[in-house]
């Protein structure tokens, strides 16, 4: 039988997530207004970008007196907008600053890992669902051909990309369809701080072989257990933890996980100082 985690989310928006443990978190889906929050953040803080390197690229044009600015900037326009959302989802985090603003999340539907290739495929979709025809029309507009037919298809092609999400109960883009991936609303936290035990409680010593088991992915799956406030589905993951690491089970399975949890962390982004980043428990085993 699955552990699911207490929300206070509409039963609507509640879906089943599972963890590499077998623990039901039950998460809570973004809504559509904050995603769309989330969007424009985003959308903001690149024509800022665009804007900054307009002016670099404009100043060098004029000292230059050649074609090679605009060409740069065809090519910086198309990597900003695809790299922007791919290369943030693709980390740790699994959000863009917009999307970590409003405390949302990419998480894969199936329970799994977000992928390169899932992160990808949904934001390629972004490309044709709004940026291509939008940037088609701009360009038809700026040459002064384009006519009433070309803007009302544009814009009837992207609003029926943008409002998709009304019209299905999970609140999925075309790209989340096609990438297997949920937009997820995250708890309010900060990570290691409050989840460690207290300063003058003697803190577990855990062996290498213990803290190799997991990667990023699972440190937060952990964090969702530890904070989701079900005993059943803590002692679960505590003991799950304890037999695959060989460890014995003091009956502290609350302070076994946050020190686990501060351990691994520290592990982690030690790893990181030294250029070394591994995102789940596979990962040792793909690298070889």
């Amino acid at each position: 039988m699955r552990n699911a985690r207490r929300t206070n989310a509409p039963v609507a928006r509640r879906r089943s997530f599972v963890t590499p443990e077998g623990v039901d978190l039950q998460l809570e889906l973004g809504g559509a207004g904050t995603r769309a929050a989330a969007f424009l953040i985003d959308v903001t803080l690149m024509l800022i970008v665009m804007i900054a390197v307009t002016l670099a690229l404009f100043a060098l044009d004029k000292a230059t007196q050649a074609d090679i600015a605009k060409i740069l900037w065809l090519i910086g326009a198309f990597v900003l907008r695809n790299g922007w959302f791919v290369l943030f989802e693709m980390g740790g985090r699994g959000a863009t600053p917009g999307k970590r603003l409003m405390r949302l999340r990419v998480v894969a539907r199936d329970g799994a890992r977000l992928t390169a290739g899932a992160v990808l495929a949904r934001n390629a979709m972004r490309e044709i669902e709004v940026f291509l025809p939008l940037s088609f029309l701009g360009a038809q507009a700026a040459a002064g051909t384009a006519d009433a037919f070309l803007t009302i298809f544009a814009m009837l092609w992207t609003g029926i990309f943008l409002f998709f999400p009304l019209f299905n109960r999970d609140r999925l883009r075309i790209g989340d369809l096609v990438a297997g991936t949920w937009v997820v609303q995250t708890a309010v936290s900060t990570l290691a701080a409050d989840l460690a035990p207290a300063n003058d409680l003697p803190r577990r010593i855990f062996p290498e072989t213990a803290l190799t088991l997991y990667g990023n992915y699972e440190l937060q799956a952990l964090e969702d257990v530890i904070r989701g406030g079900d005993d059943l589905a803590r002692i679960t993951v505590a003991a799950a933890i304890r037999r695959k690491a060989g460890l014995p089970d003091d009956g502290d399975d609350d302070g076994f996980l946050a020190d686990y949890y501060a351990a691994l962390c520290a592990r982690l982004e030690g790893g990181l100082l030294v250029g070394r980043r591994r995102l789940d428990k596979l990962s040792a085993v793909n690298q070889r």
